[in-house]
């Protein structure tokens, strides 16, 4: 067994050091959102920065969840993040299936066209017409329809489809099945760690939209809890607590601990859906990748 010399050791602690101090700049935010939301309002406001309180209080969860309001942004944002991805893995296949076939009449001048739209885009203007004119304002089909297919996650899962062998897709035919039968019962599921990974890209991007919602959406019953959390931040409370309603004696907690509290609800779902798709994530990562 050869030793690793100096130099490598060396290199190697200095790696270690600086990818913990990387990950503690990177926990720190989150372990102070987390621990201040539940931090009573005089030591927040009397320390500033508590990472671990010494007097827990839920005066800010109480406050938010006094009214419906959040519940119900956030089954706004759950509905969104489902229907939409659905909405994006189906068109991005049935977009990404054809043009990764080599027998599709005029895949390159639609790729050209794919292309186009990832270095020039009609911009926000323009956009918010079209989705106007198509009279989608005030629904949640603008949030869903503009962005049905990313330019760039098509280009990748077409890359992908590429690279599955010719002879699966001949064998399926011989067997009789159709082109619909081949993608369905051939293709995808060879493509789960693609889909898994897709799934995750859009669900995230769903979760976390906000301006399209404030450009598109002017009924705040309709809002997702990414544009309250918004409207807490620029207006510290935002109307999303009834205090009468916790009786006479509480207190509304300050907005500092009401942003805290928002930002945890809206951040803690999307967080635990990651380690389900962990596993496909992992396989997923590089797909379209070149290979030499």
């Amino acid at each position: 067994m050869v030793r690793p010399s100096l130099g490598s050791r060396l290199f190697d602690t200095i790696n270690i050091m600086l990818l913990l101090a990387f990950a503690i700049f990177t926990i720190v935010p989150f372990l102070f959102v987390l621990s201040g939301s539940f931090t009573a309002s005089e030591e927040l406001l009397q320390r500033g920065v508590v990472l671990f309180p010494t007097k827990f209080s839920l005066d800010g969860y109480r406050y938010i969840f006094s009214t419906n309001t959040i519940l119900w942004s956030l089954g706004v944002t759950v509905f969104i993040t489902v229907i939409g991805t659905l909405i994006n893995l189906i068109f991005t296949t049935l977009m990404a299936y054809p043009l990764a076939r080599k027998e599709f009449v005029g895949r390159r001048p639609i790729m050209m066209l794919v292309l186009f739209t990832m270095l020039f885009s009609g911009g926000m203007i323009p956009t918010f017409l079209v989705v106007k004119s198509l009279g989608l304002l005030n629904s949640y089909s603008s949030l869903l329809i503009p962005g049905a297919i990313s330019a760039f996650n098509l280009i990748i899962l077409r890359n992908f489809f590429q690279q599955l062998p010719d002879g699966l897709e001949e064998s399926a035919k011989i067997d009789g099945c159709n082109d619909y039968q081949i993608l369905i019962r051939i293709v995808l599921p060879l493509s789960l760690p693609a889909m898994a990974t897709f799934s995750l890209f859009y669900a995230v991007g769903h979760w976390n939209t906000f301006f399209n919602a404030v450009l598109y959406i002017n009924d705040s019953t309709k809002w997702p809890i990414q544009v309250w959390l918004r409207q807490i931040v620029i207006l510290s409370q935002g109307g999303v607590g009834d205090s009468q309603q916790m009786g006479s004696d509480f207190v509304a907690p300050p907005g500092e601990v009401i942003k805290m509290a928002v930002i945890v609800v809206s951040t803690v779902p999307i967080l635990l859906v990651y380690p389900f798709l962990q596993k496909h994530f992992a396989k997923g990562v590089l797909l379209g990748s070149v290979k030499g």
